[in-house]
């Protein structure tokens, strides 16, 4: 986001003043003549929050977006047609589509329909209603689009050239939702169950890189259209594309299940002798993965990465990935933050999907975790806990990563704490059940169908399958450590000659932690009434750090 820094240095003279003003005056006007003004109308966008009823009421089917991209103009038009299944009878269909585009033609099972724009929205109205059951809304459009700010952060297009001066597109819309781009139901608790195509066409000889399988590519004069198919339910936000003058570098990987996937990775021309590298380190990440979380997700269709002038996201069967081919060695081995993170999210958000914002952390902390995962298996204990102190050190505390229902993708992400602490959450979880129940738990959470694909989770989803794995209740640990911002309040008083008082004041239910007397670390259940231990040097409670904690000594 855009903030306003103000100086600490006072202006000194009226003279200086007045020359401030002017440039100011001056750049807003050049800023006037650029294609990005419009981003300040687009800054206070978010995707999720309430649904209003209207939008209740609809149950996305699929999507079928048809767009022309003019480089020159930075320009899209084309189509939308969504088929959608209406619940109960309604007189309206409500969908979302920023401000910036006009809407030319609206048509419903192929009838024109009345149809009204405002507030980054289009009200489709019938007189007689529109009955319950499948529709197909038809919707032209054309306008320019927002240009990202900080992708993938802060999002929209991202117009570059490559090194060769030919034109480089990355889309990035996780913050605003899919109405950047696309009329369509913005809220993580509606995917298209169907899947979606994109046909794309862009200027010859650009290469467009999307989602699921390329059906094939058609030319025209001097465009070419790809059309690109994913028949798996996909996240708003996923639902996009990059171009670019790109070179397809294929190969293919065997999951765990024996499928055979292809690889295909959309590199520029200039990089193509950095693609075998990052293909093997995927094939390497992917082997981690599937042993603690199971099968590649998207095993009918692909493993995508496209090249971007960004940082990577998670784009469903086509991640995104720019770190300038720098890789950290890790037990001898090489190693990408950013590669491996985005690919967890082919689980952990893309399969295994929050309902709501408000449990983001359940796919950004659990994709952090696998990080972790990863160090284990490169590094071995040391690598995973440095990776692990590092997010209890990072930890800002400042809200609850939980902070209720019907939250925006804005009020969850700007704490911060969905990485960082939703990882430690996990560490902290995995001591408290142990591993013989953990990591079964987490495979299941990450395979069951319960959890996965069409059927979206909560916290307390979550919650209640580690609770049912365990066999006890975890529910007050979830909740005091992702509802609220508390830390365990752990008191050590000497009240006997080498005798000592450990107590928790605000614990939650029985603990256990590891309490280390006479140089003999010992895994103990701590209750409401505390512990007495015998010493002959003060005791240190959870020394290696499993939970989020302050210690007081009386």
């Amino acid at each position: 986001m855009n903030h306003l820094i103000k100086s600490k240095n006072s202006i000194r003279s009226t003279c200086f003043s007045a020359l401030f003003l002017v440039i100011i005056l001056a750049s807003f006007a050049q800023a006037q003549n650029r294609d990005d003004i419009n981003n300040r109308d687009i800054l206070y966008l978010t995707s999720g929050g309430k649904l209003s009823p209207w939008q209740a009421n609809l149950d996305i089917r699929h999507y079928a977006i048809n767009l022309d991209v003019d480089m020159a103009k930075k320009s899209i038009s084309g189509s939308t047609e969504i088929s959608l299944d209406v619940v109960n009878k309604s007189d309206t269909l409500l969908l979302d589509l920023i401000h910036l585009y006009q809407v030319t033609k609206i048509l419903v099972n192929n009838k024109p329909a009345s149809y009204d724009q405002h507030d980054d929205k289009i009200f489709i109205t019938s007189s007689t209603g529109f009955k319950a059951g499948n529709q197909k809304v038809y919707i032209e459009y054309h306008g320019i689009p927002p240009v990202a700010i900080k992708p993938p952060w802060d999002g929209g297009f991202t117009w570059e050239k490559d090194k060769q001066g030919n034109d480089w597109v990355s889309i990035n819309i996780q913050a605003e939702g899919g109405k950047m781009y696309f009329p369509c139901k913005d809220h993580p608790s509606d995917e298209p169950n169907e899947g979606v195509d994109l046909k794309i066409s862009v200027p010859a000889p650009l290469v467009v890189a999307g989602p699921g399988l390329l059906q094939g590519v058609t030319k025209k004069k001097n465009k070419s259209t790809y059309h690109w198919k994913t028949n798996y339910t996909i996240s708003n936000y996923c639902i996009l594309f990059n171009i670019g003058k790109y070179k397809v570098v294929k190969d293919e990987l065997v999951t765990v299940l024996g499928n055979k996937v292809p690889i295909e990775y959309y590199v520029l021309e200039e990089d193509t002798l950095q693609a075998k590298k990052v293909i093997e380190t995927k094939k390497r990440d992917n082997q981690i993965l599937e042993k603690y979380f199971g099968e590649y997700p998207w095993a009918k269709e692909k493993i995508g990465i496209a090249e971007v002038p960004n940082s990577g996201m998670e784009h469903q069967t086509m991640i995104t990935f720019d770190n300038k081919f720098i890789y950290k060695n890790i037990g001898g081995q090489e190693y990408s933050a950013n590669l491996f993170h985005e690919y967890a999210h082919e689980w952990w958000a893309n399969k295994v999907t929050n309902k709501d914002w408000g449990h983001m952390w359940i796919q950004e902390g659990i994709a952090t975790y696998a990080e972790a995962l990863a160090m284990f298996e490169l590094g071995g204990e040391a690598a995973y806990d440095e990776i692990i102190a590092g997010h209890r050190k990072n930890v800002r505390n400042k809200k609850a990563i939980v902070p209720g229902e019907e939250a925006t993708e804005e009020e969850v992400y700007s704490g911060g704490d969905i990485y960082g602490k939703g990882s430690f959450f996990m560490h902290g979880l995995r001591y408290l059940i142990g591993d013989e129940l953990f990591f079964p738990s987490l495979k299941k959470l990450a395979t069951d169908p319960a959890y996965t694909y069409d059927h979206f989770v909560t916290t307390t989803d979550v919650e209640k399958l580690f609770s049912t794995q365990a066999g006890k209740d975890l529910k007050p640990f979830f909740d005091f450590f992702l509802r609220t911002t508390q830390v365990l309040d752990v008191t050590i008083k000497e009240v006997g000659f080498q005798k000592y008082q450990i107590k928790v004041g605000n614990l939650m239910m029985p603990l256990p932690f590891e309490v280390t007397a006479n140089d003999k670390t010992s895994r103990i259940v701590i209750s409401k009434d505390g512990i007495i231990v015998n010493s002959a040097l003060p005791p240190f409670v959870d020394a290696k750090g499993y939970y989020l904690k302050k210690v007081t000594w009386q």
